[in-house]
């Protein structure tokens, strides 16, 4: 069975930013925290995801703003998002699987990834993924064994972090066991046995984290779009950081309809890296 892996980034790319969402629905003033707060540790030397679980770990406990806030609270959370998703997003999973039932693409399968430097938590509490995604990587906390709170930082995904679990993906590493054996991402697989090519990819992302995933699959060959949110200011940034670089081919607003450019755009890209395997096996002679 060919495999064809869609991978998203997760906030201002399938939904708003969903700790910017957090942050809010605890009455924290979200401004001051990215533009001030995390700011200032950033320029302490914090990678900018630790920056912000620092700013959320120092808020929990008796009398804080989050209160005693466990894992199970940020999944609850998550729910909430199910509302949140831009246009046509839950549209396009089913869409692209139906592509796929077409006989004319005998054992090909669409699968949907989340690779985030959000709380994974958030994501998990969200049905939408939950019944769709083959897997969904974020930052993790650990929780204080005697009070249940999240208290530690369990793992972290940074901007190069990305790329470990597009890796795994390619060798088919499953994301429960990326958990819990996180070498096996090194050991080495022969390239005809690793379960999804690179150039059977799309990679979609908004921001400059998701640069290293940009530039591993294009040069590998797949398929990336960016986002741009609807701030002039901000996609100008945005498309200049992106085009000086070329490694993005375009951008988009998050809009996933049929009829939106993007949403348009992965359809075709699905199609035509599944014409693409038809092609590949009837060289090899396998039709």
């Amino acid at each position: 069975m060919a495999v064809i892996a869609v991978v998203f980034d997760f906030d201002d790319t399938l939904v708003p930013d969903s700790t910017t969402l957090l942050f809010k629905h605890y009455e924290i003033d979200s401004d001051r925290m990215w533009s001030v707060e995390a700011k200032k540790l950033v320029n302490q030397g914090y990678d900018p995801p630790l920056a912000y679980l620092r700013l959320i770990l120092d808020r929990v406990g008796p009398g804080k703003e989050f209160g005693e806030l466990t894992n199970a609270m940020l999944r609850d959370f998550g729910k909430t998002l199910d509302s949140k998703f831009f246009p046509g997003a839950p549209e396009l999973f089913s869409d692209l699987r139906q592509l796929l039932v077409d006989g004319k693409y005998r054992d090909i399968t669409v699968e949907f990834y989340v690779i985030s430097g959000g709380l994974e938590e958030v994501i998990a509490g969200s049905s939408v993924i939950t019944s769709n995604f083959s897997g969904y990587y974020g930052c993790q906390f650990g929780e204080n064994e005697t009070t249940g709170q999240v208290s530690y930082i369990k793992r972290c995904i940074t901007f190069t972090e990305k790329t470990r679990y597009l890796f795994e993906i390619h060798k088919g590493i499953p994301a429960s066991d990326s958990k819990t054996k996180p070498h096996l991402v090194n050991q080495m697989i022969d390239m005809d046995k690793r379960r999804v090519p690179f150039d059977q990819m799309i990679y979609i992302g908004d921001g400059l984290t998701d640069i290293p995933c940009f530039s591993l699959i294009n040069s590998s060959k797949g398929v990336t779009f960016g986002i741009f949110q609807l701030d002039p200011e901000s996609a100008k940034q945005k498309y200049l950081e992106f085009a000086k670089t070329d490694r993005v081919k375009s951008l988009h607003s998050p809009k996933y309809g049929p009829g939106d450019d993007l949403g348009a755009m992965i359809r075709a890209a699905v199609a035509n890296i599944a014409t693409s395997i038809l092609l590949k096996r009837e060289r090899a002679g396998e039709l």
